[in-house]
């Protein structure tokens, strides 16, 4: 298959928008970026068209046109009949002329080459003994029966595609022209690529808008009228049908559009509970008119009928219808490239995301599969991976915080803007003499704490950090950060009991004030003892002194 579609890793955010939406659930999903697993994908476009981010990006061969255009070869479009929906009051006159700006030979619509197949379907219903006939203009349809329900290929109409006839049918008119399809599909790349030598190149009709306005190329607005145009209804639910006789012996007629719809038909024909019908499958929910590559325009049920209505004719194109072996086209089975997991392997990824018997499957899609079980085989083939189960993340992380709210000594109190208390955990609870947290919850939190902080923390959104608080009531110190959590609109209190703390240093305090004491108290009984042997040195020295000077005289006087 050719990469009609890529993904822009940095703009994945990993929201699994686009597996919940794929039909078919060709997306893989590594290092929470979705990648398209081009063997699966039937081309639908929905990923495309649904992705929030634009992380999918179509492939633009607008510039291998301009090569075809300049390399002198008259180069010619097919324009899908569901323009008329997309260029709103613009012909296909008028397109043609835009078209020749840019430089092309001509335009044309490719319900003349619609008109070729629809001829080869009547022909078909009549003339062979089909028992049942699936339309084959939807190349979305074709992959999806070629992937996904082989048992219903041989009911797949082998006649071209409008696209495909009509390239046809332009080069046997013009022999040296090279063909450009233009039209709202994704899936027409991929049948441009592998149908020879019909279609040379195929862009979309946003990329046609994209072209015009680069090169300030205007429509003008005028609807040419055209009697023989009746395969202009081709592009919308039951179109086909409108441009069929419907009247071959013993068939049912049937149109069925969204790829959903179309394998619960598919199932039922594997089944063999279809019989005698032809079904026109269109992978559009409404027909191609609400084709992923429509660019910015919204579809509009009931407007777009009207305008196909209205542009279509009451009879046939005028064609030059070829045989029926000209027009023939094989579909082969594409077997797909992953194996099924055993019984065994999937049991053992069910147990890893948490389900350990069936009602801990509870199927919610979220992930974007189906069921939980569809997603343990798409975690066995590497196309998905267990955290992508949100279901079992938020229970994880559920019981991740409620084991540390449980277990950190930390009262823990939550309260709203009202300044009732939400949560309380059992630190809490023993702090604040609180039994059982129903006693609280619900309530004001002054009945167990001055809200005076709690106040100004919501008045002001500035957070109170380690602030140290006496209880008086509970006869317990705590040191309080209350924090404002603007996202859920919350006051989040956080108590630290530092009692033992705060009665430990008045210990120390204590102790340091009686050592303070005694030493004060030693100090002055030293300075009284240092005073008296003063006392008793001094008189001593004085009586010394008197004596030896009387000793001096008496020894003078002899």
């Amino acid at each position: 298959m050719s990469s009609c579609m890529i993904s822009k890793k940095s703009n994945c955010k990993n929201c699994y928008k686009c597996i919940r939406h794929c039909p078919v659930k060709a997306i893989r999903f590594s290092g929470n970026q979705a990648h398209i697993i081009d063997n699966e994908c039937i081309l639908c476009g929905r990923c495309y068209a649904i992705c929030p981010q634009d992380a999918k990006v179509i492939v633009s061969e607008v510039e291998k046109v301009r090569v075809l255009i300049q390399s002198g070869s008259p180069v010619i479009a097919s324009i899908a009949p569901s323009f008329i929906t997309k260029f709103k009051s613009v012909g296909i006159e008028n397109m043609a002329k835009a078209l020749q700006k840019l430089g092309f030979y001509n335009a044309e619509e490719t319900a003349i080459g619609a008109t070729i197949v629809k001829n080869e379907y009547e022909r078909m219903l009549k003339e062979e003994e089909r028992e049942v006939v699936i339309s084959s203009c939807c190349h979305s349809i074709n992959l999806l029966i070629q992937k996904y329900y082989p048992k219903a290929l041989m009911y797949l109409a082998d006649v071209l595609s409008p696209m495909q006839a009509h390239g046809e049918d332009i080069k046997k008119r013009f022999p040296e022209a090279k063909v450009v399809f233009i039209g709202p599909c994704i899936a027409k790349k991929d049948e441009a690529d592998f149908c020879g030598d019909f279609i040379d190149a195929a862009i979309t009709f946003e990329e046609l808008e994209e072209w015009l306005a680069s090169e300030n190329v205007e429509l003008e607005k005028n609807v040419d009228s055209c009697e023989k145009s009746r395969a202009r209804f081709f592009p919308v639910t039951g179109g086909i049908l409108k441009t069929m006789a419907c009247d071959a012996p013993g068939y049912e007629y049937v149109a069925i559009d969204g790829v959903e719809n179309c394998m619960e038909a598919l199932k039922e024909i594997e089944e063999g509970r279809l019989t005698k019908c032809f079904i026109e499958m269109s992978a559009c929910a409404g027909g191609c008119v609400n084709g992923p590559a429509m660019g910015n325009k919204k579809y509009s049920p009931v407007t777009d009928f009207v305008a196909v209505k209205n542009y279509a004719g009451r009879e046939d194109f005028e064609v030059n219808q070829p045989q029926s072996f000209e027009i023939r086209k094989t579909f082969d089975y594409i077997a797909p490239m992953v194996n099924k997991p055993s019984d065994d392997e999937i049991m053992a990824v069910l147990k890893q995301m948490g389900k350990f018997k069936a009602s801990d499957e509870l199927n919610c899609g979220l992930c974007g599969y189906n069921t939980c079980r569809d997603k343990a085989v798409a975690v066995c083939q590497g196309k998905a991976e267990i955290s992508m189960c949100l279901p079992f993340l938020k229970d994880k992380a559920e019981s991740f915080s409620d084991t540390i709210v449980k277990n950190t000594p930390n009262g823990l109190i939550a309260l709203n803007e009202s300044l009732e208390v939400q949560q309380i955990n059992e630190a809490a609870r023993r702090m604040l003499n609180v039994r059982y947290a129903s006693d609280i919850l619900g309530e004001p939190v002054i009945r167990i704490l001055d809200p005076k902080d709690f106040v100004e923390v919501l008045r002001t959104h500035r957070d109170v950090r380690n602030k140290r608080v006496y209880l008086t009531e509970y006869k317990r110190y705590t040191e309080q950060t209350i924090v404002y959590d603007e996202a859920a609109r919350m006051l989040i209190a956080i108590l630290r009991d530092v009692t033992d703390e705060e009665k430990e240093r008045e210990k120390k305090e204590s102790i340091s004030r009686q050592t303070v004491e005694v030493a004060d108290k030693v100090v002055e009984k030293q300075m009284r003892i240092v005073q008296e042997i003063a006392s008793l040195l001094g008189e001593t020295a004085a009586e010394t002194k008197i004596a030896l000077s009387k000793l001096k005289e008496s020894i003078a006087d002899e």
